[in-house]
């Protein structure tokens, strides 16, 4: 019998329940005074029940998790023991666009009586990161004479491209064509821009 149940080192354990058996056993009086150490080590415990929200990707790695249903896994029953959540944050494994994308949760902690028995291993859990929209602004069209013809002739000089995160490496290629709505002659017709 250990002489604690928490953890240590070198711990005295208690040996009781010896007997001696045998033709001779009758000719000794028996007495136990025997004892040796050993050590207790902590308990692994961790996580289960944290999930992350899927997002549009914004260049950053942070995560937005919920903990509601978190619960610890491997601790022993009776045991007085808290999970603390408060500080809990989650960081994907990259920034980049993907699905099933690890995230890695930090800052949990446990409290209690108990607390000091166990190690808590921090948990994961998978989300995506799905594409960010962006819109091209600022393309213009030319003017030009009846040619019974749709084409029409794009200008850019004053092309952005709308919700770029700045700082991206992102260039917008100028390569794409122009289609008159009508053939006919008007007044702001809309152009249809593909190929960009």
């Amino acid at each position: 019998t250990f002489a604690q149940e928490h953890v240590g080192t070198g711990i005295t354990v208690n040996i009781t329940g010896l007997t001696l058996s045998g033709d001779d056993a009758a000719n000794y009086s028996f007495t136990v005074t025997a004892s040796t150490t050993a050590n207790i080590t902590a308990r692994p415990l961790t996580v289960s029940g944290i999930t992350a929200s899927n997002k549009t990707y914004d260049s950053e790695t942070t995560a937005t998790i919920s903990t509601v249903s978190a619960s610890m896994v491997n601790n022993v029953s009776g045991d007085e023991l808290t999970l603390n959540k408060t500080s809990a944050a989650g960081t994907f494994a990259q920034e980049h666009v993907g699905t099933g994308i690890t995230v890695s949760i930090s800052g949990l902690t446990i409290e209690g009586t108990d607390a000091v028995n166990y190690t808590l291993t921090q948990p994961t859990t998978t989300a995506n990161i799905t594409q960010k929209a962006l819109t091209a602004t600022g393309i213009t069209a030319e003017n030009k004479v009846y040619d019974s013809e749709t084409s029409a002739t794009l200008v850019y000089t004053s092309a952005t491209l709308s919700q770029k995160i700045s700082g991206d490496d992102l260039t917008l290629t100028q390569n794409a064509t122009g289609t008159f709505a009508q053939e006919h002659v008007g007044t702001g017709i809309t152009v249809n821009i593909t190929g960009l």
